[in-house]
C-alpha cells in the first residue's frame, strides 16, 4: 500500500508540467532526438541524486536552511538565463542542426535545471517523509527511489518520443517559434517567482 501512495503521489507530479517539461519539449522540437535524450538523462540523473538522498535519510539538510535558500538564488537566476536563451533564440527551421540555446552539453542542461530546483529536493523529502514509515527497510526504500529514479527517466522518454514523431513536429513546426517564446516566459517567471 505505501509503495503505491507513493507511486501514485509521484506519477501525479510528474504529470504537471514544469521547468523541465518546457526544456525537454523545447529541445525535442527544434534539435534531434539524441540530445533530447542527454536532456532527459540529465533530469533524470539530478533526480537521481536527490531521491538517493531522501532514501539514505539524510534529514539534516531540511535544517539547513542556508542550503536551500543558496539553491533556490541559484535556481532562479539559472531559469531566468534558460528562459532568456529561449526569448532570443532566432526562428529556425526544424530539420537544422544549428543549437538553438547555444549549449555544449544537453545533459548538464538537463542536470542543471532539475538540481538547481529547490521544489525538486523538497519533493523527494516531503515524500519520503510523510509517505515511507521509518519502520520501511533500507532495502525497499532503495527500491522505491530506483522505481522513482526509472519513472522520471521514463516519463521523459515518453514526452520526446511523442513530440519527436516527425508527423507532429511536422503539425507544430509552424507554432515552435511561438511555443519557445511562451516557455521562456514561462521560465523567466519561474526564476521571478524563485528570487522574489
Amino acid at each position: 500500500m505505501e509503495f503505491f501512495i507513493l507511486a501514485s503521489a509521484h506519477f501525479l507530479a510528474l504529470l504537471s508540467p514544469g521547468v523541465d517539461f518546457f526544456i525537454i519539449t523545447q529541445t525535442t522540437l527544434k534539435e534531434d532526438r539524441k540530445k533530447a535524450f542527454l536532456v532527459c538523462f540529465g533530469i533524470a540523473s539530478a533526480n537521481a541524486l536527490y531521491i538517493l538522498v531522501a532514501v539514505l535519510g539524510l534529514e539534516v539538510i531540511k535544517q539547513l536552511y542556508f542550503v536551500i535558500n543558496a539553491m533556490k538564488y541559484l535556481g532562479g537566476a539559472y531559469l531566468i538565463y534558460i528562459g532568456y536563451l529561449f526569448l532570443k533564440s532566432q526562428k529556425i527551421e526544424i530539420k537544422t542542426e544549428q543549437t538553438s540555446l547555444h549549449v555544449k552539453s544537453f545533459f548538464l542542461l538537463g542536470f542543471l535545471s532539475a538540481f538547481l530546483n529547490p521544489k525538486n529536493i523538497i519533493f523527494y523529502f516531503s515524500l519520503f517523509s510523510v509517505i515511507v514509515s521509518s519502520q520501511t527497510s533500507l532495502h525497499v526504500r532503495i527500491f522505491y527511489g530506483l522505481w522513482m529514479s526509472f519513472a522520471v527517466l521514463a516519463w521523459d522518454v515518453l514526452v520526446v518520443y511523442m513530440l519527436g514523431h516527425q508527423n507532429i513536429k511536422s503539425k507544430l513546426s509552424g507554432y515552435i517559434y511561438q511555443i519557445e517564446k511562451g516557455a521562456g516566459v514561462v521560465l523567466i517567471f519561474f526564476g521571478a517567482t524563485l528570487l522574489f
